[in-house]
């Protein structure tokens, strides 16, 4: 029983990776009043640019870096969100479009570009395009790693499992303790306001949007080169994830802090139908199965509602959040 709970823990950690890289970036994006709604497809865009990236490089060299094989997949993933982000910016901020459309619109162009790239150029690839970057991805910690199920549990990740903690952290510092986070919250809360004290409100919202998108982007790309073990698939869970982590935004009420267990929790709610025949002995019919994996939704709807009803200012979106921002209306 022991086994079957670590094994049930860590497949939740495992899953609640990636939707803490897309909350997070969602996060940081949200609190500049930009509402992207393009996140599943940036998911999609930094997976794919990282895979390409790997697997030409690997294509192309005999003798293999272990620090390239993560730098470049890495860095073709953040420049894929970012161009993404840009478009997004571009079009929400300087030609002031609907956030909504514009987001909905980059989701489904993201996937049809990924997909496109994932089955024409990597077509004839090894069943693992990427095979020595998905070892150097999900390389664990050594010695850790073997400490039972203390280890299976909290030491049987790669580096970037890790690294999404210390972003959220970073993330919460860097809104309550710097100047520039401070500057960037009251862009999202009144960017009249903010424009009339001297911020940059068009430069705020194109930096908190791109950083957003390469982390979100991140989170793409720790599924296929680590979770999906360097496999492209075209199964849409990555859309799924996308979706998950924007519901997580409004689940942990726009504190990076919340989205680390929020995340987990997520997790351990997606998969609950295939662990609950041995933790409880409940057989699961093959049709309750997308009722269980809704239960993150049902979650985040019934915390909306109680948010709403308590009417706390810390617990509340951002004040102008999904609304372009008309400078000459000032």
């Amino acid at each position: 029983m022991l086994e079957i709970i670590a094994s049930f823990i860590k497949q939740a950690i495992i899953q609640g990776i990636p939707l803490l890289y897309g909350s997070t970036g969602e996060i940081l994006t949200e609190k500049s009043g930009n509402l992207n709604l393009g996140i599943p497809g940036i998911m999609y865009i930094g997976g794919i640019s990282g895979v390409i990236g790997a697997y030409f490089y690997e294509k192309a060299v005999v003798d293999i870096n272990p620090f390239l094989c993560v730098m470049i997949p890495l860095l073709c993933s953040i420049l894929g969100s970012v161009l993404m982000a840009l478009i997004y910016c571009f079009l929400t901020v300087t030609l002031c479009a609907n956030q909504n459309v514009t987001g909905l619109a980059l989701t489904t162009f993201g996937m049809g570009v990924a997909n496109f790239f994932g089955v024409f150029i990597l077509n004839g690839a090894s069943y693992t395009a990427a095979p020595l970057a998905y070892k150097a991805f999900s390389a664990m910690i050594p010695v850790l790693s073997g400490l039972g199920v203390v280890g299976k549990v909290l030491f049987s990740y790669g580096f970037l499992a890790y690294a999404a903690i210390v972003l959220a952290v970073v993330l919460h510092w860097f809104f309550t303790r710097t100047r520039a986070g401070l500057n960037l919250r009251a862009v999202g809360e009144n960017p009249a306001t903010a424009d009339a004290a001297g911020i940059n409100v068009t430069l705020y919202k194109y930096v908190a949007t791109c950083t957003g998108a390469a982390i979100c982007g991140v989170g793409g790309l720790y599924y296929v080169l680590d979770y999906n073990q360097g496999i492209w698939a075209t199964t849409g869970q990555i859309e799924a994830l996308g979706w998950l982590a924007v519901a997580l935004v409004i689940f942990t009420t726009w504190k990076p802090l919340n989205a680390i267990w929020g995340a987990y929790l997520f997790g351990v709610l997606y998969w609950l139908y295939q662990f609950l025949p041995s933790l409880l002995g409940i057989t699961v019919a093959s049709y309750m199965t997308d009722l269980i994996q809704m239960l993150p939704y049902v979650v985040t709807i019934v915390v909306l509602i109680v948010v709403s009803l308590r009417k706390k200012k810390e617990n509340q979106p951002p004040e102008h959040l999904g609304l372009s921002y008309f400078r000459e209306e000032r």
